[in-house]
Order: C-alpha cells, then sequence, then structure tokens
C-alpha cells in the first residue's frame, strides 16, 4: 500500500539530521525530493534548469544545466512528466566529479545527482542517459538548497519525449504541498509578569525574575477559549525552546523552537527523538506568531489550539507533563547546536491550562543535586578534618580515651568512615538517574569510580594493620598514607571536572576559584602545622645541663602546641563548613 505524502515525509526526517545533508548524502529523500531542514519551501524558483534537446530515443544523452544564483546544495532527478510522483527515470553521467555525486534512488542505480560539499557553485552541468524501458514524456527536476532554511523543492525543468510525441502541458510550480503558513508580527516591548499565578501559567528562571531583564528566562501560558497563548524569552542570540514531556528525559516530546535566522526569528514546531536532533515539522500548527530581538534578549509568541488531532506529534494542553526550557547557538543560516547547558526543567507535572501558576525550575536533577552535595560534604570537610586529627594530633590527644581507645584514632576513625558512607551514597546517585553509565561525562565516571574505590580500600587496609611496633607496621603506614593522599588529590580533580558538568553547572568562574580557594586553605593549613611542629621541636633541643630545665621546658612547649593546635583547628573547621555552605547554596541555586 502506497503510503501519503506527508507519511512518507515524517518517515524521512526521522531518519535525517537537522544538520540537513551537507555532503549531499540525501538518499533519505528520493521519494519527497524535500531536504529535513524543517522550514517551508520557497514559493519562486530563482534557478533554472536548460537541456540541449527536446527528444530522446534508448541510449541517448542529454545535456542538463541547472543554474542560476550562488546556490550550495542540489539535488536532480528525471520522471516521468505525467506521473511526477513515480520513480526515478533513467540514469546520469557526471561533468564534475568535484562539484557533484551520483545517486542510487529506487532500484536504479545512478538515477539522481546531488552536490559533494556547502561550496558556493552557480551552475551544475550533468549528463542524462536514456533508458529502454523510459515513459513517452520525461521532464527533470531539482531541489535547490540556497542555504539552511532557504530551498525550493522539485524546480520543474523541461520536458523531453519521444519522437513523434506531443509534449505535455509543463508545470510552473513545484507539486510538494507547501507548508501552511502564518502572519508574523514584531513584539515592540518586553513581555511582562502581570498576570503570572492568577491569569496564566509563569515559568521564570531565576525565581521571580523580570522578564526584561537581561539574565531571565521566561515562559508563560494563558488560556483563550479554545486555544492557548504562549510567550517565551531569555537571554540567547541563538535559540529558544521548550518542550513538553512525560518524563524529566528528553525523547518523544513535543518541542517549539524560536531560532535567530539571520537577525529574524523563525518560529517551529518539532519532535524529540531521545538525545538527538530535534526532527522540525514541515506543518506548522501555530498561529499569531510575533517576534523581538533586542539587545541579546531573543522574545517569541504564538497560539496554538488545545487540541490538534490533524497534527501528529503534537500533545493536548489539558494535560500534565514536565516543562524543558533551553537555550544555545545557532549558526547563520538558522542550523540549531546543542544547548551547552543542562536544560531547565520543572521539579513535577504541570497542566498549564490549569490552575494559573508562578512557579521555578532547576537546570540540574535532585539526585545530581544530591550527589555533589554528598561528595563535597565527604571531601571537603570529613576527609580533611580527619586527615588534620590524625596527622598533628596524636600527641595533643595521646592521653585522652573514648571508649577505651585513643582519642585522635576514635575521631579519625569516624570521620572516614563517615567519607566512605557518604562517597558510596553519592557514587550511586548518578547511576540512578542515568539508568546506567554516562557517555557525555568525559573523564569524571571514571576518576570517580577510582576515587570509589580507594575509599573502599582504606578501610579494608585499615582492618588489618598490624601492632604499634610490628616490623610490618611502617610498610602499612606508608601504603595507607599513600593511598588516602591518591584518593584525595583524586577526588579534588574529579570535583573540578564535575563542576562544569551540564547536569550540575555551577557558575564559572566562581565554582574555580573557589575550589582552589578551599585547596590553597588546606594546604595553608596543613603547612602552617607543620612549620609550627618543626619551631616547637627545635624550642626543646636546647641542650641544657639541667635535666629539671629540659622537663619544664618540654611541659610548656606541649601546653603551647596543645594550644596552638586546637585554635589552628577550630579556625580550620570553621573555614571549612564555609567553603562547604558556599558549595550547598550554589547547589541549590542551580
Amino acid at each position: 500500500m502506497e503510503l501519503p505524502g506527508f507519511a512518507v515525509w515524517m518517515f524521512v526526517c526521522l531518519y535525517a539530521s537537522v544538520g540537513g545533508y551537507p555532503n549531499g548524502k540525501v538518499r533519505e529523500a528520493c521519494p519527497s525530493m524535500v531536504p529535513c531542514h524543517g522550514n517551508s519551501p520557497q514559493l519562486s524558483p530563482e534557478h533554472t534548469i536548460t537541456v540541449n534537446g527536446t527528444e530522446f530515443k534508448a541510449g541517448d544523452s542529454i545535456e542538463v544545466l541547472l543554474s542560476g544564483p550562488d546556490f550550495e546544495g542540489f539535488f536532480i532527478q528525471a520522471r516521468d512528466a505525467e506521473h511526477l510522483d513515480s520513480p526515478a527515470v533513467g540514469s546520469f553521467l557526471l561533468a564534475d566529479r568535484r562539484r557533484s555525486q551520483l545517486l542510487t534512488c529506487g532500484q536504479t542505480k545512478n538515477s539522481a545527482v546531488s552536490h559533494t560539499s556547502k561550496a558556493k557553485k552557480k551552475d551544475i552541468k550533468i549528463y542524462w542517459i536514456a533508458p529502454g524501458d523510459a515513459p513517452k514524456h520525461v521532464q527533470f527536476l531539482a531541489t535547490v538548497v540556497k542555504k539552511y532554511r532557504i530551498f525550493w523543492v522539485k524546480i520543474p525543468g523541461p520536458i523531453v519525449s519521444q519522437p513523434d510525441m506531443l509534449s505535455p502541458t509543463p508545470l510552473h510550480a513545484t507539486s510538494e504541498a507547501m507548508s501552511t503558513s502564518y502572519s508574523v508580527s514584531y513584539i515592540s516591548k518586553p513581555f511582562s509578569v502581570s498576570g503570572c499565578g492568577s491569569m496564566k501559567f509563569c515559568i521564570r528562571n531565576p525565581s521571580n525574575c523580570d522578564p526584561g531583564s537581561a539574565s531571565c528566562f521566561f515562559l508563560s501560558f494563558q488560556q483563550e477559549e479554545s486555544s492557548v497563548f504562549i510567550e517565551m524569552s531569555g537571554p540567547s542570540e541563538g535559540y529558544l525552546a521548550f518542550a513538553l514531556s512525560h518524563d524529566q528525559w528528553m525523547g518523544g516530546d513535543d518541542a517549539y523552537l524560536c531560532v535567530n535566522e539571520d537577525h529574524r526569528v523563525h518560529v517551529s514546531t518539532a519532535h524529540l527523538k531521545e538525545r538527538s536532533y530535534p526532527l522540525l515539522d514541515l506543518e506548522n500548527a501555530l498561529e499569531d506568531v510575533s517576534w523581538r530581538l533586542v539587545d541579546s534578549v531573543l522574545q517569541c509568541s504564538f497560539r496554538r489550539s488545545i487540541r490538534l488531532p490533524a497534527y501528529k506529534g503534537r500533545f493536548n494542553l489539558d494535560t500534565s507533563y514536565y516543562i524543558f526550557l533551553a537555550d544555545g547557538e545557532a549558526s547563520e543560516g538558522g542550523l540549531i547546536y546543542k544547548h551547552h547547558r543542562q536544560p531547565l526543567v520543572t521539579d513535577g507535572l504541570y497542566n498549564i491550562t490549569g490552575l494559573p501558576q508562578d512557579i521555578g525550575g532547576s537546570r540540574s536533577p535532585r539526585l545530581i543535586k544530591a550527589h555533589g552535595a554528598l561528595m563535597f560534604v565527604a571531601w571537603i570537610t570529613t576527609v580533611s578534618i580527619g586527615v588534620i586529627v590524625a596527622r598533628f594530633f596524636k600527641p595533643v590527644w595521646s592521653h585522652s580515651f573514648l571508649f577505651g581507645k585513643e582519642l585522635w584514632f576514635q575521631v579519625h576513625r569516624m570521620l572516614m568512615l563517615t567519607t566512605v558512607m557518604l562517597t558510596s551514597i553519592s557514587f550511586v546517585l548518578p547511576f540512578v538517574y542515568r539508568g546506567g553509565w554516562s557517555q557525555q561525562a568525559g573523564f569524571h565516571p571514571y576518576l570517580g569510580c577510582a576515587v570509589m574505590a580507594l575509599t573502599i580500600f582504606q578501610p579494608l587496609m585499615a582492618g588489618f594493620r598490624p601492632s604499634r611496633h610490628a616490623p610490618r607496621r611502617q610498610l602499612f603506614n606508608w601504603f595507607h598514607w599513600s593511598s588516602g593522599t591518591t584518593a584525595r588529590i583524586l577526588a579534588v580533580v574529579t570535583m573540578f571536572l564535575g563542576m562544569d558538568l551540564p547536569a550540575l553547572d555551577l557558575p564559572d568562574p566562581w565554582d574555580t576559584y573557589t575550589m582552589i580557594g578551599f585547596v590553597a586553605w588546606h594546604v595553608g593549613t596543613d603547612v602552617l602545622l607543620e612549620i609550627h611542629g618543626y619551631c616547637l621541636v627545635r624550642k626543646v633541643e636546647v641542650i641544657e645541663d639541667d635535666r629539671v630545665q629540659i622537663l619544664q621546658s618540654l611541659t610548656s612547649a606541649e601546653a603551647e602546641g596543645r594550644l596552638f593546635k586546637q585554635i589552628v583547628l577550630t579556625i580550620y573547621v570553621c573555614g571549612n563548613i564555609v567553603f562547604l555552605v558556599a558549595f550547598l547554596i550554589a547547589i541549590n541555586e542551580v
């Protein structure tokens, strides 16, 4: 059974990138000759097709010339002039292999010709070879792409006929049904939050921001009888887009894009398929489209019916959805690129035609926020304090006991076991969120696995710790220190990498400077205590004959050293808490 033209077109687009076909491999477009660029074809062709003859016999060669203003891409076929929806007829030979290439459409080899690159060209010459089973009349058709969103489909060329056959009436327009067109107007001023929460459903990021400001992302929905009027704005010179989704993952979503194309904003609908580029729709279901682009703030508004049963892929607006809001860059021809940061996602399902609300959203999923927060708690507070205690507080707390063990050891063990617990819980969360391994996170997950392995290895090794005076105790101490230090270094590197991943993306360059500050704070404290310990040892090494004076010096030095270390530890813990709170606030804000 033959599929309707629109169904064929949608099927083709499912396998074509939004980036078009810059290399000319356009076999997927053989039946329709329509590029999957998501825009409506132009109506008045600027390019012409000419031939060097009007009659042909089987095996004849006819020169075909496509010419006109500069163009980037083309697609040429010959078809039965009386049945232009039929497959391609005959085969072609090339005159210039650098600029053109042969393609096979259907069962006929070399039955189409396309470009080899996006390099601009003014004309293309090829040769058509008439087959033995050719129809009575053959017409040449060409699709020409001037640039990404400006193209013509099935430009009609001359009709050539077999001898003694009357030529049918030539076509002067493309045979493809054009997309639904709509009028476009210009927005005169920024959108207003008036009515948010009372008359219209609004999403703002940051929360409660003014859409007139240069840092506010704004999306509103206002029901008007059987339709919804939608406003979207935000700081972007490329594109803004929102999508309605049944879950918090990209894929199977109803999307709406406002794209800056040569300082004009093009509004279109699309379908999101997993994490690939959006599949732009050939037909548009939007009305009352308006736009504005001022001071790098992009605004667009439009209206659509609550229900659109005739448009496949458009969701009904009287149902609850998660709402995505994204921004990114676009090329000069309107080609959109992947958003460089995580889209804003609502924290729950919302019905935009239900009770009006004024809400915010988050660009970081809760599980990823929890992952970052727990890692910061573990590796900024518990590990760092535990290391300082073990290294510098053995002599200070060696005579104090807790549950039958030296106080320093119990504090160190408690902090390290807390680190193991927090790291283990945090380690699992990204896998729960992603449902497996992430291919988008670079080296972060690999280093994270190494940190997790060392974190588990440390307490296992501590369980086999030799006694204090055993011959292998020094070897254990060295392994324990080296594996712990390696884990801490890797953890800091992993956190540096993780802070700028799209799923968290803490504000730049604040996150980098703050992490550098924490590292400097820890290293500075460590160096200070080392210098203090060295000075203390030098002080009590004064060689005196009076043994009593030496003992008195030791006693006063120990008291002085204990007080100094306790003051430094108190300040160090307070400083770590300040760094931790700063990171937790930043995580909560994204």
